[in-house]
């Protein structure tokens, strides 16, 4: 599909064949580095496939996002967690039609629910690509950072930093939709195919609990229609009949994996598991101190 979006002049899809060593993100990460369009590019933002920008200043584009924030050089797109929201079957539509259901706007708990991904300037301030933010800062530069909300970060951020604050609203300009999960048929085939970023990691229910937040109803991004769009990539022949391939492809691997044990007693615990529920200040702040404690 990637190769035949190339052709349609869509995007540059370069191939990250395995196996990878350190696991296929990092091997991407250090491909984009040497790439001519990365170099060329003035703005550089690395995020996934179920994750989505969603900008709430201005005409709601990524320049209006900029230009709410003149003298950014790097803005955290803090994690929106859209939980499964009891969704079991996998059907053929956009995640951001089908998952509504979301963290608050404000949490507490856990830091991993509070992950960025960073939009920062191309100009020399940091050597290399990252997961969440940009690696290898020149430490004579001194790059301004805002968050979603546009307020001013400390140094931390600068260097080290890949969680945003908790106990605010990080979202005012932008925050990024984050589908992890999907229906609880998707997970099970999510798991059979492992971690992007460690080849030895591996799904559990603990990466569903920490992300299945299902405590508002969020349609900000359904304002922006993709409709007549996804119309066009559909009405490509070649493309639709491989769209249709990779949706059989999912359903039929699902039917397999339920031949195995293991795999059927996760997709029992998923139907047995109730949504997280966000944690208040008190709550958050009696695990803190247990922390501290140990």
């Amino acid at each position: 599909m990637l190769d035949r979006l190339a052709a349609m002049g869509w995007l540059t899809h370069v191939r990250n064949d395995g196996p990878h060593d350190e696991g296929p993100q990092w091997a991407a990460l250090k491909a984009a580095d040497r790439h001519p369009l990365v170099k060329a590019a003035d703005w550089i933002l690395f995020f996934d496939i179920d994750e989505f920008v969603n900008v709430h200043a201005g005409d709601r584009t990524v320049p209006a996002l900029l230009a709410a924030l003149p003298d950014a050089d790097a803005i955290p797109l803090t994690w929106r967690m859209f939980g499964n929201a009891g969704v079991v079957h996998y059907r053929d539509a956009p995640v951001t039609e089908t998952f509504l259901r979301a963290a608050p706007a404000v949490l507490h708990w856990p830091w991993r629910a509070a992950l960025f991904k960073t939009l920062f300037r191309n100009d020399g301030a940091y050597g290399k690509l990252g997961v969440h933010r940009p690696r290898s800062p020149d430490r004579a530069r001194n790059p301004v950072w805002r968050d979603g909300s546009g307020r001013m970060l400390d140094a931390a951020f600068r260097t080290q930093r890949i969680f945003s604050d908790f106990g605010q609203d990080n979202y005012g300009l932008v925050q990024l939709n984050h589908y992890a999960l999907g229906a609880m048929e998707s997970y099970v085939v999510k798991c059979d195919r492992g971690r992007a970023n460690r080849d030895s990691s591996v799904f559990d229910m603990g990466y569903w609990v920490e992300r299945n937040f299902c405590d508002v109803e969020d349609r900000s991004l359904l304002a922006l229609d993709a409709q007549g769009l996804r119309a066009a990539l559909h009405g490509d022949a070649a493309l639709a009949e491989l769209h249709a391939a990779a949706v059989q492809w999912r359903h039929q691997r699902f039917a397999a994996l339920m031949a195995q044990e293991p795999w059927r007693a996760l997709f029992g615990r998923l139907m047995m598991a109730r949504p997280t529920r966000a944690l208040t200040a008190d709550e958050a702040r009696l695990i803190w101190n247990r922390a501290r404690v140990d």
